[in-house]
């Protein structure tokens, strides 16, 4: 019986505990609705400078964030190109070292053309090593070897300085 007390006595206090939290949530938001109605001209100076100053952070981003976005498709363009430029000088390169390598007649047209597209980038490696040659006539050409891994690390050192300037830090 006595717990029967205890526990209507529970419940009467949490119904009172309830209907005095809902009248203080309805006067705090009656005066929070009140306030937004009746504010004053330097509430609302304040006001509209935020707005002000948050629609120009906007739009300086979005125009911020499209010279960023072309920038960096141009330069990924800028990067296919430079790809393109140095496989075909790999391929041409290759081609020479393959020439070479079974001592095709150096009076045929096509060896004649692979030597005079290869050779402004070739000449300035040739002499570096000796190139080993077969009593077949084959050669072993280093200097092309040597050239190609050359290019190779020039086109690896282009494209990571293109990375840097795409992925550059614009902010702190």
């Amino acid at each position: 019986m006595e717990y029967d007390k205890l526990g209507a006595e529970e419940a009467r206090r949490q119904a009172l505990h309830g209907t005095m939290k809902s009248h203080v949530e309805h006067d705090v938001n009656e005066d929070i609705a009140e306030r937004a109605e009746h504010r004053t001209l330097s509430e609302a100076e304040r006001m509209e400078q935020v707005a002000r100053d948050l629609r120009r952070k906007a739009i300086n981003q979005v125009v911020g964030t499209d010279r960023e976005v072309r920038r960096a498709r141009g330069l990924a363009r800028l990067s296919q190109y430079l790809d393109y430029a140095f496989i075909l000088l790999y391929s041409l390169l290759g081609t020479r070292l393959a020439l070479a390598l079974i001592a095709a007649n150096s009076s045929s047209g096509f060896v004649r053309f692979i030597r005079t597209v290869t050779d402004p980038f070739y000449t300035m490696f040739r002499g570096i090593v000796s190139s080993p040659v077969a009593d077949d006539g084959s050669t072993l050409a280093l200097p092309i070897v040597i050239a190609i891994i050359a290019y190779m690390m020039l086109h690896v050192a282009i494209k990571g300085f293109l990375r840097l300037v795409v992925h550059r830090r614009t902010e702190l």
